[in-house]
């Protein structure tokens, strides 16, 4: 969660910031991988030492020099004695801000956490620990990964700050997120530093459930292969997905509330019921297709409290249910090679 500015400087260093266009920043992230090509995964805490940071003036900073530098072909060129100490003046401060500049991003660590997984399509969040050992704070750090607007930070002093981002996760499989830039322009706005981390952040993104209404296999007893019975009243034994022809008594109103999806109760005498979801029994239509069903199947199956087998070429989960089973195999679909 980002800071709110705590003074002027530090509002107009953020503002500086986001005025810069989205192409030049396109440009400098793909000069830096030229520049400075990704090596791999750190090892963490990543701790931002000297050959770590970079720094360059800004478009306000070159302004800064070119008018130092023409306030003082002035001052020798009419021998203005108040010119010298101004331009002197001015250029000592500008080296002062330059030094503030690198100080606020130096020596600070970071370190990743975990990444919960994500379906495709929405935001994996990754969250980043940035720790301050300084006895100064820091102050404006602006965090961005590649396809992420940038955040501004503030870290006090001798502490350590949870930073997360988020990230749209577009297809299934292990999702890396890129290199890490952190960056400050704090305190004036002159000089901009940076240091790109490779930090070891990963996420697993499952496939995307297929939308609208798909019916589950049909239900089998776990003692054989026929279809299973529901005629019994006696106890109450889960959800199910409705089918045409089920009485409109048996539909729960109260889960097609919460969750827009109708379902069926149903009622058993102590038969245990179980399904199998099985890849090669789906029609014929594409991989991604038949992944995206399996896991809207996973899902509905979970809800319902039915146990439930996946069959995947390769790979067989048998029956069962309950969230480490629902995760193995949502898992399974997500790194699924054809």
């Amino acid at each position: 969660m980002s800071t709110r500015p705590g003074n002027d400087a530090s509002t107009a260093v953020r503002r500086h910031s986001r005025l810069l266009p989205g192409p030049a920043s396109t440009l400098r992230e793909r000069v830096s991988d030229w520049i400075f090509p990704p090596k791999g995964p750190e090892i963490s805490p990543v701790v931002l030492g000297q050959r770590r940071v970079y720094i360059l003036p800004t478009g306000a900073g070159l302004m800064f020099g070119v008018t130092i530098l023409l306030m003082l072909i002035g001052s020798i060129n009419y021998n203005l004695s108040l010119g010298y100490v101004l331009v002197f003046l001015l250029a000592g401060n500008g080296m002062v801000a330059m030094v503030h500049t690198w100080r606020n991003l130096a020596r600070t660590a970071l370190r990743p956490g975990k990444a919960d997984p994500v379906f495709a399509g929405q935001l994996a969040s990754f969250r980043i620990y940035v720790e301050n050992t300084s006895s100064l704070p820091r102050t404006s750090l602006a965090v961005q990964l590649p396809g992420t607007e940038i955040e501004f930070h503030d870290v006090p002093r001798r502490s350590s700050k949870l930073i997360e981002l988020k990230v749209p996760a577009l297809s299934r499989g292990m999702f890396y997120p890129g290199r890490l830039r952190l960056s400050t322009t704090y305190p004036v706005g002159l000089f901009y530093a940076w240091a790109l981390v490779d930090l070891d952040m990963h996420c697993l993104v499952y496939p995307k459930p297929e939308a609208g209404h798909c019916p589950l296999p049909f239900e089998r007893m776990s003692a054989g292969d026929g279809p299973a019975l529901h005629t019994g009243e006696e106890d109450f034994a889960g959800l199910r997905t409705f089918r045409a022809g089920d009485s409109p008594r048996r539909i729960a109103w109260k889960a097609f509330a919460r969750n827009e999806i109708l379902l069926s109760k149903q009622f058993s005498g102590g038969t245990a019921t179980e399904i199998w979801l099985d890849f090669q029994d789906l029609p014929i239509m594409g991989v991604e297709a038949k992944l995206s069903r399996l896991a809207r199947w996973v899902i509905e199956s979970e809800a319902t409290a039915i146990r439930y087998g996946l069959r995947l070429p390769g790979i067989a989960f048998n029956p069962d249910s309950g969230v480490p089973h629902r995760e193995r195999c949502l898992q399974a679909l997500a790194l699924f090679r054809s």
